[in-house]
């Protein structure tokens, strides 16, 4: 972006901060709301556009103090040093500007669906995938959202075949997003007598909570079968058809639940998880230039295909997109330290995106 189209775009920014505050002051309760939201997602780059201004009329100020020749060679001295400090604030204030101005996903305040499955690795990959689903829950925990698991398959041993968990809460998604991909593990599994390290993977997927006003469903789209839940037998089977499989008939996408024993529940559940995949869908169709497909992020579960690698005789965790290593693997998976990755990851989103975008606008 241009410096005189930098400087406009800051204006006018200006201007409908002052014209929400006028409106808002005549405004009806029906409306009040709206512009109250829009003015409150104003309010910090706005705080930092006035103290760009001011500091930009600081530095006038200094330049002339520093350049001086009448005054005392002191005060030359003192402005020299004060004009150094107004300059490194007002590169940090342009850049944090800059970064706000990026065109921003118009699905970051949702929340999230999480899809896990265990990859290449067998029962230790379920068991991987398991222990992926406690980070997140205890990761989710700690934002103070709501995890809610929607389906789960589990092993014998307690592995995780498949997992759908929500993560409710506003911006889940905007942090999760940079989960999806293939994890692998490097460890001893339970079931290896020789004490060999093997290497197994799981998948992560992460969607937008879809809800109605995002995204309608026709029901003549909608295939709708339910039947008998499977499982281990005993006083827990169930024994009234409350599973239910939901296919979109033009996508050919199905989803089956049959967690709950309430058909009204399950179907619910259903429900919420095909929109939210149809969704995302319709986002990565009109986002390809710059969004991968999501059978990209969901992969084969083959373990080449990594995004991050937990090796658990070193104590180590690496994120490979960007080369970042912790040695805190326990707190990784505690879901204490996940934040330490997720920041770096979008650290380098944003400057990769400013880079581009400043590109473009050259």
């Amino acid at each position: 972006m241009s410096r005189a189209g930098f400087e406009r775009r800051l204006e006018a920014l200006l201007a409908r901060k002052q014209e929400l505050e006028a409106l808002m002051s005549e405004a009806t309760p029906s409306v009040y709301a709206g512009l109250a939201r829009e003015h409150a997602e104003l309010a910090p780059i706005v705080a930092h556009i006035e103290e760009w201004q001011r500091l930009r009329q600081e530095r006038q100020e200094l330049e002339a103090l520093a350049s001086e020749e009448a005054g005392e060679p002191e005060m030359r001295a003192l402005a020299r040093d004060e004009l150094q400090r107004v300059e490194r604030r007002l590169e940090e204030l342009e850049r944090e500007i800059r970064l706000a101005l990026l065109p921003k996903d118009a699905f970051d305040d949702k929340s999230a669906i999480l899809e896990i499955r265990a990859g290449t690795g067998g029962e230790e990959a379920a068991l991987f995938a398991a222990d992926l689903l406690r980070m997140y829950q205890r990761w989710a925990q700690k934002h103070g959202w709501r995890f809610e698991i929607l389906s789960l398959s589990e092993t014998e041993r307690g592995g995780v075949r498949e997992a759908v968990a929500l993560v409710a809460g506003r911006g889940a998604y905007a942090r999760l997003k940079y989960e999806a991909g293939v994890h692998r593990v490097q460890r001893v599994p339970v079931t290896e007598a020789q004490g060999r390290i093997h290497t197994s993977a799981a998948t992560v997927a992460v969607l937008p909570e879809a809800e109605e006003v995002d995204l309608q469903l026709d029901e003549k789209d909608l295939r709708i079968d339910v039947f008998r839940a499977s499982g281990a037998g005993g006083q827990h089977v169930n024994r009234t058809e409350s599973a239910v499989r939901i296919t979109h008939l033009p996508t050919g996408i199905t989803v089956s639940i049959q967690d709950e024993k309430s058909q009204h529940r399950n179907r619910a559940r259903a429900l919420q998880i095909l929109r939210a995949r149809l969704l995302e869908r319709q986002r990565l169709e009109q986002e390809r230039a710059r969004a991968a497909d999501r059978r990209v992020q969901i992969g084969t579960g083959d373990r080449s295909e990594r995004i991050r690698t937990y090796n658990f005789p070193q104590n180590r965790v690496t994120d490979h997109r960007i080369g970042l290593t912790l040695y805190k693997l326990d707190e990784v998976l505690s879901g204490e330290a996940l934040d330490e990755i997720l920041d770096a990851l979008i650290a380098e989103d944003r400057a990769a995106r400013l880079a581009h975008f400043e590109g473009e606008s050259r």
